[in-house]
């Protein structure tokens, strides 16, 4: 089954793709998201490496069970044929109640159906107080495509 826009990427169908996967972490549904993934995906995430769409929505599901009120920004950085790189910040409450802004860098390489392949994910935490917080929610679409400031 082909998830489009499928690669080659152009400048316009890579953000439509970083955008597509914005809106689905935002959901925080594990079994939505895994959807992008081919079945033998690889990923890396900070030190942890999954294999295959169960893997994936396992680690999806502890994420969110420690990673309160996540929302999630997405920019892509660059592209060339079927590999994106994309910048991203999110920011969550862990269950003590502390708030965190996570910033990272993920790169994607997808098959020819558009279903992501390997991802690999270099994540920092910094702590911050909640009148700090700059991400509420899903990115209203009148945002879509628009830069997110590094502070």
């Amino acid at each position: 089954m082909d998830r489009p826009p499928l690669p080659p990427f152009t400048q316009e169908t890579a953000a439509r793709k970083v955008q597509a996967a914005e809106d689905a972490w935002n959901t925080r549904d594990p079994h939505k998201v895994a959807l992008a993934y081919s079945e033998d995906s690889v990923w890396r995430n900070r030190d942890i490496f999954v294999t295959g769409r169960p893997q994936i929505v396992a680690f999806l599901t502890r994420k969110w069970e420690r990673e309160q009120d996540y929302a999630l920004r997405k920019d892509l950085w660059a592209f060339d044929g079927d590999r994106i790189a994309v910048r991203f910040q999110y920011e969550c409450r862990d269950t003590d109640g502390q708030w965190w802004r996570s910033y990272g860098n993920e790169l994607w390489e997808f098959d020819t159906h558009g279903l992501m392949t390997r991802r690999e994910a270099s994540i920092d935490d910094v702590r911050i107080e909640e009148h700090e917080r700059r991400i509420h929610g899903p990115r209203p679409a009148a945002e879509h495509g628009q830069p997110f400031p590094l502070r």
